[in-house]
Formats: structure tokens, C-alpha cells, sequence
């Protein structure tokens, strides 16, 4: 644990959009925050496309795990950002919780065709999660510089 606040990010299954998310932030901005996330029914297993998809754009999330939101609940969480709508509906409030956030994606676990196919379909939600999260790191950063 470190003394940086913890934006935690949730969804339902913590293996696909919630990890893709969790890489993206902690690349972006994990010199400012601690990154984290969990699901409300994990599956147990990071899926094997999303670490794939990461490392294709050089970030590694090989040694994620998925893990259940209950094990953050005595934690002081000062951001919840939910990745996908049945963790937004199902989502507690948290110890310290100052901000919450809903930016759905569409869950590429769900991706049906040929392995090629199911890859791209992986790599167009990684790209959209890429997008809106190194989007939210900016804005940390630049909360930073306002704040000296």
C-alpha cells in the first residue's frame, strides 16, 4: 500500500476491461495514484487476450489478478470508476470515497468469429479504454501542476 490515493476500477468479471483499464491508468499515471481493480463476481483469471493486447502496446499485465471488490472495502478509496453497467449498478460506497465514475465498454469476452476477429475485437476496446483513460490521467496531471 502506498500513501497515493487509490482509484480503484471495477467490473463484473475482473478479467478483460477492468485490467485493460487498470494497465492503461497505472502507465499513464501510477507516479500520481495507486491504480487497482476488482469485480463483484470475479472469474478468477486475467483473460489471456487482454494481457495479448496490453503487451502489444508494451504494457504488462501478466502478473494481474483477478480479484473480488470486498477486499478493498476496508481500504480508503478516493475514486471508484466503473467499466461496465452491471458493476455501476451493483458498485458500494468505499471508506474515503471522493469521486465516482461510469465509462462503459463492451465486454470483448463476449467477441464471437475467427481468433483474428476475436483479437481485433479485444484491440478496439483496449484502444477505447486507451483513450478515455489516458485522457483521465491528463487531467490528474495536470490537477497536479495547478496545485503547487
Amino acid at each position: 500500500m502506498s500513501n497515493k490515493p487509490l482509484v480503484l476500477i471495477l467490473c463484473t468479471g475482473n478479467s478483460c476491461r477492468s485490467h485493460l483499464a487498470e494497465g492503461t491508468l497505472r502507465a499513464a499515471a501510477g507516479h500520481l495514484i495507486e491504480v487497482a481493480s476488482a469485480g463483484s463476481k470475479p472469474a478468477g483469471y486475467v483473460h489471456p487476450k487482454s494481457i495479448e493486447v496490453m503487451k502489444e502496446i508494451g504494457i504488462n499485465i501478466s502478473g494481474h489478478h483477478s480479484k473480488h471488490l470486498d477486499e478493498f472495502l476496508n481500504r480508503s478509496v478516493d475514486t471508484v470508476i466503473t467499466v461496465c453497467g452491471n458493476a455501476d449498478q451493483s458498485c458500494p460506497m468505499f471508506p474515503g470515497q471522493v469521486n465516482r465514475f461510469h465509462w462503459g465498454f463492451e465486454d470483448p469476452a463476449h467477441a464471437t468469429g475467427s481468433e483474428e476477429e476475436i483479437l481485433n475485437e479485444f484491440r478496439r476496446v483496449r484502444d477505447q479504454i486507451k483513450l478515455v483513460f489516458e485522457a483521465y490521467a491528463a487531467g490528474l496531471k495536470r490537477g497536479k501542476e495547478l496545485s503547487f
